[in-house]
């Protein structure tokens, strides 16, 4: 069991990572914005812009989906199964939560 110390750490780093993590969202959505047709751009400047743009919207869909891991985590946050792993039941190192704060599995299960 973690104690109230670990958690407002924990806490803590969620916070900081989400808000960095908000941070990157705005940004790649403005990256993602649609290219309009009637841009003044060559051919090739448009095929890269359009290639560019499926490479930002696959980093979008990650980081948001690292962001629902956070919220998930801090919805775990008070639950008495926070910390253990979900696989073998043994307690995740705190280390290991604050690097990783929707980590779900001890670094031997996650392998």
């Amino acid at each position: 069991m973690l104690s109230k110390e670990e958690l407002e750490k924990i806490r803590e780093a969620i916070s900081q990572k989400m808000d960095k993590l908000d941070e990157r969202i705005k940004e790649y959505r403005e990256l993602t914005r649609p290219i309009p047709p009637n841009d003044a751009i060559g051919r090739v400047s448009r095929m890269d812009a359009i290639n560019n743009k499926s490479v930002n919207e696959a980093a979008l869909r990650q980081v948001e989906k690292q962001r629902i891991g956070l919220e998930r985590a801090l919805e775990r946050l008070n639950s008495d199964r926070f910390g253990l792993c979900t696989l073998c039941g043994e307690a995740i190192p705190t280390g290991r939560i604050l690097l990783v704060p929707g980590a779900v599995t001890c670094v031997r299960c996650a392998r």
